[in-house]
């Protein structure tokens, strides 16, 4: 397992605190088939209509996705949809402080989307008032919530949330109880970001922020924005910052001059939609500077987690599990084995199996350690094979391995064991799981066909469970004298 994978594995112990404009972001599926005979416009029809977060609402509801606990700081009107955004967020699991204002009306985005294609956005949207009345009260609020977390993201959409006066603020307690704030600014007044941890802008808005253009290609791009990035360390006390370079990846640059800067390559393999990608580079880099992951490497998760969410259509979420499995192709990607794609999460399996059982095809499973593959494995997997037209084997993590087995296990780490069964013709999908037991993944994939040898179902939950709905649970013959245990007293001589 790599150093970034356990790094992911650290988000749920994250307690994040997250503040900023928040909206209710509408998206309106349908098909366009046809011209009106009233203008020279598209008729759109309707098919159906997906309400989520949108703004910093997003950049919760990604924090959340990858395992953080999230308190959330921000203001809606006092209307149908500032209650709408308040039930979005109870079901984000975060907890939320909401000033909900009179005569304000909640931020909406609603878009058309025919296909894939957006068709227009349109706005519902006001200034914020001025609540210079209400800083006590948000100050108090601050206090409280700040010193229970470990890091603080500020989504800054410009929509009057994230003033010069409640940014300083908001910055200068994370100062008193030591806390790192992230920032995704907005505009090119950085005098309300002085003291930042992070200030994360685009190429864009960094341009905006220092009055001059730049193109990744040009030879004296790097040198360039490192000159011009020293001007805004030096007037606003900023830490470093990262800069999110569309197709060309992410640029980041230390205010140390012992630091090195780094920029790498986007991960984003096919674009559908670039909304919110921005929000997902923000909430992963929140989530892995909350755990003490180093800013370089903090990078390179929210860099993938970008490339992943861009191939998704509308605002969109990455989960842990689909960082890990994206990590994990990276890492396997300097080989040329198709093995590796049988190698899957959780969530694609959902998907593979809902698609191959609407085909009729039956599923089955079985799982185990398989530290050092021998024929009674083999045995096993032919069995299982003989039973189902997919066979799906989930494999302990290597730090499921260790509880269960000792600390001397495993032999082989879980890349190796789990791309020795990609390997296998029995095996169709290898999924490895970090929990003691694979009670979850039968409960989510509901195989028709469930096998495991030297068992019997008063100590098989799993079968148990597969028996309750329907499903077979079958307990394969074993071949005696095969086992990983016997095959390392017999390596110790």
């Amino acid at each position: 397992m790599s150093l970034l994978t356990t790094y992911i594995e650290r988000f749920t112990h994250v307690q994040a605190l997250c503040i900023g404009d928040i909206m209710l972001d509408r998206f309106l599926y349908g098909t366009v088939e046809r011209i009106s005979p009233e203008a020279p416009v598209p008729i759109f029809k309707l098919n159906h209509e997906k309400q989520m977060l949108g703004g910093a609402g997003n950049v919760v509801a990604n924090m959340t996705a990858l395992g953080c606990r999230v308190t959330f700081i921000g203001i809606v009107g006092n209307d149908e949809n500032g209650e709408k955004i308040s039930s979005l967020l109870r079901k984000a699991k975060a907890h939320a402080h909401l000033l909900k204002l009179e005569n304000y009306p909640t931020i909406v985005k609603t878009r058309l989307i025919a296909g894939s294609n957006h068709l227009m956005r349109v706005d519902q949207e006001e200034q914020l008032p001025v609540f210079e009345a209400l800083l006590p009260k948000f100050e108090k609020i601050l206090i409280q919530a700040i010193r229970k977390v470990d890091v603080v993201v500020l989504s800054d959409y410009n929509k009057g949330l994230l003033t010069p006066v409640t940014t300083q603020m908001i910055i200068n307690v994370c100062h008193q109880f030591n806390k790192p704030v992230i920032i995704d600014p907005k505009g090119n007044d950085y005098s309300k970001y002085i003291g930042a941890t992070i200030v994360k802008p685009n190429l864009k808005e960094f341009s905006e922020a220092t009055h001059q253009k730049y193109n990744p290609q040009d030879k004296n791009f790097l040198s360039t924005v490192q000159n011009n990035a020293l001007s805004l360390f030096n007037k606003f006390k900023i830490k470093n910052l990262l800069i999110t370079l569309s197709e060309y990846g992410m640029l980041f640059v230390p205010s140390n001059a012992n630091e090195e800067c780094l920029q790498i390559p986007t991960e984003a393999k096919e674009v559908y939609d670039v909304s919110g990608a921005g929000d997902t580079s923000l909430a992963t880099l929140g989530a892995a500077i909350g755990c003490g992951v180093p800013v370089k490497e903090a990078m390179k998760l929210a860099n993938l987690a970008s490339g992943i969410v861009v191939g998704k259509l509308g605002t969109a979420t990455v989960s842990a599990e689909e960082l890990t499995t994206a990590l994990f192709s990276k890492e396997t990607s300097d080989t040329e084995w198709a093995q590796k794609k049988k190698i899957i999460s959780l969530p694609q399996a959902m998907d593979i199996v809902s698609k191959l059982k609407k085909t009729g095809k039956k599923i089955g499973f079985t799982n185990g350690c398989f530290d050092c593959c021998h024929l009674g494995h083999l045995n096993s997997f032919m069995q299982a094979k003989r039973l189902c037209d997919i066979l799906i084997v989930a494999v302990n993590s290597d730090n499921s391995v260790k509880r269960y087995k000792g600390n001397q296990r495993p032999i082989q780490d879980e890349k190796t064991r789990s791309m020795l069964l990609a390997s296998l013709e029995f095996v169709d999908y290898v999924i490895v799981f970090e929990e003691d037991s694979p009670l979850h993944i039968v409960e989510t994939l509901k195989p028709d066909v469930i096998a495991k040898e030297g068992s019997t179902l008063e100590t098989w939950p799993e079968g148990k469970f597969a028996q309750s709905y329907g499903g077979k649970a079958v307990i394969l013959s074993k071949i005696e004298g095969y086992s990983t245990s016997s095959l390392v007293q017999k390596m110790k001589g």
